[in-house]
């Protein structure tokens, strides 16, 4: 972090919107709004699949984690964000912007393994029904979810120490909302294609593979649910995965357009479409698998009679 009379960065500026303090006031109640949602939205389905018995199942162990992972991410950056938006200076201390960029990429990155998890899940319990609860037993489901967070945080570990390592020269002046790892190394001095290497290899192994993984699983789902002859059997056996399907192509939907778009003209465009994708994907999981599960709909009318009687 420092040599010769090079000055150590202790602490990071957020730019975020600045030079739009009005517009600045608007996003705090908007994020304000999506974060509560969030945190309501995501809580109910945890507490839901715990109390509810029909719903102890490897599908519900695995989307509560996923909603254990939305609100884990958002909470890394969001509550700081909000803070932010209504301060003149907004700054993060040195280890805070560390563990800050640390947990948002270990949650991403363990949402991305988690989804092909659940992938798997589908493809086992349309493809070969007769054999899902030997072959998604409890210790196996367990260790898939397990393997999830172990990759994310492992992911996560190595490209922030790289990141870490870095001379920052004393600019610390960081052109966003929270502390984003790609907006960090932009403020490096030195050669930074060491992490560009490991940061394009973390995108096969832990983006693209589980992309590529959800494909062939959903190619031998819809090969197994058009051999079933009556419509009723299709439509049943479609429903169980298409909130799945509908999560997966938000998620990378979003990172697909976020990094594939030509870069704006204004910056600021960028930053609020990386700020609706942290924030929006998270809020629309627990909605669209409440929208779409009949036994989310009959747990929470379950719970809700038992309180009253």
């Amino acid at each position: 972090m420092n040599g010769g009379n090079q000055t150590v960065v202790l602490e990071f500026i957020l730019l975020g919107l600045s030079k739009h303090h009005n517009v600045e006031i608007t996003l705090f109640v908007l994020c304000l709004g999506i974060y509560l949602v969030i945190l309501l939205g995501n809580s109910s389905l945890i507490v839901l699949s715990i109390l509810d018995s029909n719903l102890h199942t490897p599908m519900y162990f695995f989307l509560s984690n996923l909603s254990l992972m939305d609100i884990f991410g958002t909470s890394s950056f969001v509550p700081s964000m909000l803070v932010n938006f209504l301060s003149i200076r907004k700054k993060i201390s040195f280890p805070g912007c560390a563990l800050q960029m640390f947990l948002t990429l270990a949650l991403g990155t363990a949402e991305c393994v988690l989804l092909a998890m659940m992938a798997y899940d589908r493809y086992v319990a349309i493809c070969n029904p007769l054999r899902y609860t030997i072959i998604m037993n409890m210790r196996v489901y367990v260790q898939l979810v397990a393997l999830s967070w172990i990759i994310g945080c492992v992911n996560s570990l190595v490209q922030t120490i790289l990141a870490l390592r870095l001379s920052f020269c004393g600019n610390n002046v960081i052109d966003h909302f929270f502390c984003e790892i790609l907006a960090v190394l932009k403020l490096a001095c030195v050669d930074i294609s060491l992490n560009a290497i490991v940061m394009m290899v973390a995108v096969i192994l832990v983006t693209m593979t589980p992309v590529l993984l959800i494909f062939i699983s959903y190619v031998f789902i819809l090969a197994t649910i058009m051999r079933v002859n009556s419509a009723e059997g299709r439509k049943k056996a479609f429903s169980t995965c298409s909130a799945h399907l509908a999560v997966v192509i938000i998620y990378f939907g979003t990172i697909l357009f976020m990094y594939s778009k030509p870069k704006a003209k204004d910056p600021d465009s960028d930053k609020l479409i990386a700020l609706f994708y942290g924030a929006v994907t998270s809020m629309l999981n627990p909605v669209i698998y409440s929208l779409r599960n009949k036994e989310v709909k009959a747990a929470v009318k379950k719970v809700i009679f038992s309180n009253r009687t």
